[in-house]
């Protein structure tokens, strides 16, 4: 295999190997665990390496290729919610972690809410960036990016949808991405997780509102004000069910917060982690 900076570290997690990015040390602020999102050829370092460094100076940070993702082993019998979650959770034990706080993006963010719901001991604070997590009507820009179909075409037109600001990179990264979209066994275990009809697919990976109006954890939201992918309003409707929340809603940013507004995203994360 080919050298890339997508491959951290092997650690074994609910039985599955799993590719893991771990910084291992805490400057004194706990540990972060980074819960990636589920567009083609995603990895834990392709949605986080603008924030795992930022993080690293006040926290331990930890982002794993959750099960059917980037470089961990694609050995399960189904991608669903349940699965998904015991690997998340997986991770932690496999590190020895008792607590975290725990930060998703978009199909991240569900899982993220799951562990708060279901697991409240196991998380200190919870951040959420353009998340799934309740349900709402599949948009177009959901549907082409679960539909994906790989060709270096399709993947510069999902890029388009993913940010708001013009990339000048847009044309090397979908290059990137689309070969990593191509690695054996990678479109395979993608297409088998969203299939049509899709809004029965997002369905399944959405929370009862009832049970996110539950959540005790101090929680910070993020959203782009164009996401095409997750619409805005599902973050509003998060702020109203969460008691312990606040959201931050960034203009002219598309569903990439991390990327488009790395800096500001990365501040505000940390400091709110950090109280």
């Amino acid at each position: 295999m080919t050298t890339t900076p997508e491959i951290g570290r092997s650690i074994t997690a609910a039985g599955i190997v799993t590719n893991v990015h771990d910084t291992a040390i805490d400057p004194g602020g706990g540990t972060v665990l980074l819960v990636h999102g589920s567009g083609p050829g995603v990895s834990a370092w392709a949605n986080w390496r603008l924030t795992i460094p930022a993080l690293a100076t006040r926290f331990r940070v930890v982002a794993p290729d959750i099960v059917g993702f980037g470089y961990t082993e694609r050995t399960v019998a189904a991608y669903d919610l349940p699965t998904w979650s015991a690997h998340l959770l997986g991770v932690l034990d496999a590190l020895d972690i008792d607590r975290a706080h725990v930060v998703g993006n978009s199909f991240g963010g569900t899982l993220a809410l799951g562990m708060a719901i279901h697991h409240a001991d196991r998380v200190r604070r919870l951040g959420l960036m353009g998340a799934v997590g309740i349900p709402f009507d599949l948009t177009p820009g959901l549907d082409a990016v679960w539909g994906y179909e790989p060709s270096v075409e399709s993947m510069r037109a999902l890029l388009d949808i993913f940010t708001h600001h013009p990339n000048p990179d847009a044309d090397a990264l979908a290059e990137l991405r689309y070969r990593a979209s191509i690695q054996p066994g990678f479109q395979e275990a993608f297409a088998a997780m969203f299939p049509p009809p899709r809004q029965q697919a997002l369905d399944r990976i959405t929370h009862d509102p009832a049970l996110v109006r539950g959540i005790s954890a101090p929680t910070i939201i993020f959203h782009g004000r164009e996401d095409r992918v997750i619409p805005v309003e599902v973050s509003w409707r998060l702020l109203g069910l969460i008691p312990d929340s606040q959201l931050h809603v960034f203009g002219r940013c598309g569903h990439w917060t991390q990327i488009e507004y790395a800096d500001d995203f990365s501040r505000i994360l940390g400091d709110f982690l950090a109280q």
